[in-house]
């Protein structure tokens, strides 16, 4: 596992805030794990792990695949720790590295995979205190997104994720993709579109 082979010694607090002061945010925490503070990566990874392996999943469709993409993706933090400069978010930065690591995999497919049956379970399984009825329900609607979603090119699908799921602004996501603002706007809207078209079908 990344944090286990990653850190052999003892975390080192020097540089993080104390628990009862104000949270550190992502980039104070990149930079004190830049500095060498092996437990600043700890709280960044336990803030991103989950929403992270979810994007990697919806655009795979393969847990094996999602995870060994996944893995790669903090590798890459982990070595560009001490390069890294808080110029834009930590999140977008992120994004960018995910975003550079999924075009690596299309580049080396001939062709995507069919969606695993459980892709959308695995990848939205949370406690939920709800009858069953009401589960299925949910499930239903969560899996007829999933398709819709499928259905949109790459691009189109990639923008709408980061925009829905991770709450970028277009700049941001326009920063993830290297493409203009109006661009990511235009991609998002006929995404929406075709999402809505899908839905009300």
């Amino acid at each position: 596992m990344i944090m286990a082979a990653c850190f052999p010694g003892p975390p080192k607090l020097r540089t993080l805030r104390l628990m009862h002061e104000a949270e550190p945010t992502d980039e104070e925490l990149m930079l004190a794990y830049g500095s060498g503070d092996a437990a600043a990566f700890e709280v960044l990874y336990s803030r991103h792990r989950g929403p992270l392996f979810r994007f990697m999943l919806r655009q795979v469709r393969d847990h094996g695949t999602a995870e060994e993409l996944y893995q790669d993706i903090w590798q890459r933090v982990i070595t560009a720790r001490q390069r890294y400069r808080p110029e834009a978010k930590f999140s977008t930065w992120l994004y960018q590295i995910a975003h550079n690591r999924l075009t690596d995999h299309w580049r080396a497919q001939s062709h995507r995979p069919a969606a695993p049956e459980d892709a959308m379970e695995r990848a939205e399984r949370e406690p939920d205190p709800q009858t069953p009825e009401r589960q299925l329900s949910a499930f239903e609607e969560r899996r007829r997104l999933q398709l819709a979603l499928e259905e949109l090119p790459a691009d189109q699908r990639e923008i709408v994720l980061l925009r829905l799921e991770q709450e970028l602004t277009l700049e941001e996501i326009g920063r993830i993709t290297g493409v203009g603002r109006e661009t990511v706007k235009s991609r998002l809207r006929y995404a929406m579109d075709k999402l809505r078209q899908r839905l009300n079908a």
